[in-house]
């Protein structure tokens, strides 16, 4: 599947995209925790962020659809 980064995940992870590889009955959070897993300096990022799936924002506890398009939104903080 593939995963975009956006903003400091993207920075951190020094890539615009990640390929990685869940097993069929996968979630979100699974894939937070392999993200985490696979690219350390994200781990505290990843916890943080929200993630989208075929662009719609998904909590922990959606299966990742076959195929499906994940993107990390970090937080952002600004005035």
């Amino acid at each position: 599947m593939r995963v975009l980064l956006f903003a400091r995940a993207r920075d951190l992870a020094g890539a615009h995209t990640l390929d990685i590889a869940l097993p069929a009955a996968a979630t979100v959070g699974d894939l937070r925790r392999c993200l985490a897993d696979q690219c350390p300096r994200l781990a505290g990022l990843v916890a943080r962020s929200a993630l989208a799936v075929n662009g719609d924002y998904a909590d922990d506890a959606l299966p990742l659809p076959a195929n499906a398009e994940v993107a990390v939104v970090p937080p952002v903080s600004g005035g």
